[in-house]
């Protein structure tokens, strides 16, 4: 089962931006579809955006108006999230996730391997 490893969140202001990491081993990376979720406070995780293994294809929140992408670099075993114009309801603990699945998943129960979380504060 592939590890997942998160780095990059921490506090920004209102405007601003952050690149996420997410840095996997014991696996092979290729063979999986990847996503990010996120869990603001006092809400469930809900899906942010995933990417198909071969980086061709991605899907992302709609609510997020295209201010996040996501991508993936098959040599370093690493999926990235680019977030700008970050708001405050952006606010949350970030996981990435791993899916065995044959198709991009916006389903949390797809994924089977999840990192422990990075959070990210954005101030008003």
């Amino acid at each position: 089962q592939v590890q997942l490893v998160e780095s990059g969140g921490g506090l920004v202001q209102a405007g601003g931006s952050l690149r996420l990491s997410c840095a996997t081993s014991g696996g092979t990376f290729r063979r999986y579809n990847m996503g990010w979720f996120r869990q603001r406070p006092g809400k469930e995780r809900e899906f942010v955006a995933a990417i198909s293994w071969t980086g061709s294809l991605s899907r992302d929140s709609g609510s997020l108006k295209g201010r996040f992408t996501i991508s993936r670099d098959n040599v370093k075993n690493t999926v990235y999230l680019q977030m700008n114009s970050l708001e405050p309801d952006d606010t949350a603990v970030y996981y990435c996730a791993a899916s065995g699945t044959t198709y991009v998943s916006i389903n949390p129960s797809d994924y089977d391997s999840w990192g422990q979380g990075t959070p990210v504060t954005v101030s008003s």
